[in-house]
């Protein structure tokens, strides 16, 4: 008996020509590929952020019956959702835990006096720009509006320095030059 014999490999794969209408099909693919890839993994983001009553409002449509209407409880739910969406889209307000002075403040806080919140300082984060923060409240403890004022006071001086005049002359031709103008301007 004649031992048998494997064929290692498997399919050749086929060359298309780069200008050909199979390989502008298979770029299109490709491409067509990437973009919902894309937008899977955008829209998984987003829904992480905001899938913290999904599992609720999945359990009140397991339990409502086909051609129910809809319990007040999920109707509550799926507006809450929506709220924190929008709210999350147009920008919310946080506690600014960035910054030193501010979280030394929060952890003195005893959680009984609620103006003391106002004493804090607060940034604005949207999803439109997750990575950037905009301080929307300074808070109105004296160390923080100290922080504020040196660093009002620095920008000033730094703008000072970088409008100083003795650094750069501001005629670059010498003044003889404009003479005959300065007569004319001086009615001379």
């Amino acid at each position: 008996m004649a031992p048998s014999v494997k064929k290692t490999g498997g399919k050749k794969e086929k060359v298309f020509h780069p200008n050909s209408r199979k390989a502008g099909q298979l770029v299109r693919t490709q491409l067509r590929k990437s973009k919902l890839a894309e937008q899977a993994k955008e829209r998984s983001k987003k829904q992480g952020t905001q899938a913290r009553h999904d599992q609720e409002l999945e359990e009140e449509k397991a339990a409502r019956r086909k051609g129910r209407p809809k319990s007040m409880k999920e109707m509550k739910l799926e507006e809450q959702k929506l709220r924190e969406l929008e709210l999350y889209r147009t920008g919310m307000e946080v506690l600014d835990l960035t910054h030193p002075t501010n979280v030394e403040l929060f952890r003195k806080w005893d959680q009984k006096e609620a103006a003391y919140i106002q004493q804090l300082r607060f940034i604005r984060i949207s999803s439109s720009a997750p990575e950037t923060a905009v301080v929307s409240r300074i808070g109105h403890h004296p160390l923080l509006k100290r922080e504020e004022e040196l660093k009002k006071q620095a920008n000033a001086e730094e703008q000072a320095q970088a409008m100083d005049t003795d650094e750069a002359p501001l005629l670059l031709e010498p003044p003889s030059r404009f003479a005959s103008t300065i007569q004319t301007m001086d009615g001379a």
